[in-house]
């Protein structure tokens, strides 16, 4: 992966991380770099599963691999909040 790749993973990142983060209501309990490490991994692996679905690469916006993407965001999101949550 060249430097363009890892910049424009971690612009995506955090954008699907903070997509992530509205689509669940209330209030997290986790800080801004766990959302964008969260947003992060999402977008990657929801990279993988739009691919896997031939839904990746479509003509105009991959809508299907955004929401995929937030999706898993979502899911992200809310488990590291409810694990910090038990901590406490």
């Amino acid at each position: 992966m060249e430097i363009d790749g890892i910049i424009s993973a971690i612009v995506i990142g955090i954008v699907i991380g903070v997509l992530g983060r509205l689509v669940i209501p209330g209030r997290q309990r986790i800080g801004v770099l766990w959302t964008i490490l969260v947003g992060i991994i999402a977008a990657l692996i929801g990279s993988a599963i739009a691919g896997a679905f031939g839904v990746a690469d479509t003509d105009g916006v991959d809508w299907v691999e955004w929401l995929i993407q937030i999706g898993l965001a979502a899911l992200g999101v809310s488990a590291l909040d409810r694990s910090k949550a038990r901590r406490r």
